[in-house]
């Protein structure tokens, strides 16, 4: 078994459509980034990058690369979940934590989870999302929102050990 971990933040941005999770959220102000921004998404990608042992997503998908400007962070976790599937892991559990002052995030945690576990090819049951603020103490949560995840992989084909 593996553990990776990802963190990832973005600034807040008027004319901008707000996606977490992959899941769009009413909102007058968006993340501002070379994709669509959707930092638990990144956030994952990395901690699952990272539990691989293959980099994170700036090295894979730098923001100088013309064709994933402004693009669907959901098609980014497909091609990660590809990735470490074909270096033998599969995703034991994930956990996302998002920190964000406002909006209010606790209706859509349940549907972010869902759609993150499907882009991972594993059971609602193993993809946890939740939301929390700094209680108005950091400039993260009221200029941006911020993520964490964690994850969990299990080694599907198990590595000749060297004697």
């Amino acid at each position: 078994m593996r553990i990776g971990h990802g963190y990832d933040v973005h600034r807040l941005a008027p004319g901008r459509r707000l996606v977490l999770g992959g899941v769009e959220i009413p909102c007058e102000l968006g993340l501002e980034g070379h994709s669509d921004a959707d930092a638990a998404t990144h956030a994952l990608m990395d901690a699952l990058l990272g539990a691989a042992g293959l980099g994170d997503i700036g090295k894979l998908f730098p923001d100088t690369d013309s064709r994933t400007l402004n693009i669907d962070s959901l098609k980014l976790l497909d091609q990660v979940t590809e990735l470490v599937r074909s270096k033998g892991f599969r995703v034991g559990n994930a956990d996302v934590t998002i920190v964000a002052q406002a909006p209010k995030l606790s209706p859509y945690t349940e549907k972010m989870a869902a759609v993150l576990a499907a882009h991972l090819h594993v059971e609602a049951g193993r993809v946890n999302v939740k939301a929390t603020t700094e209680e108005h103490l950091g400039e993260v949560s009221t200029k941006g929102i911020a993520a964490h995840a964690v994850v969990l992989l299990e080694e599907v084909r198990p590595r000749t050990r060297a004697l």
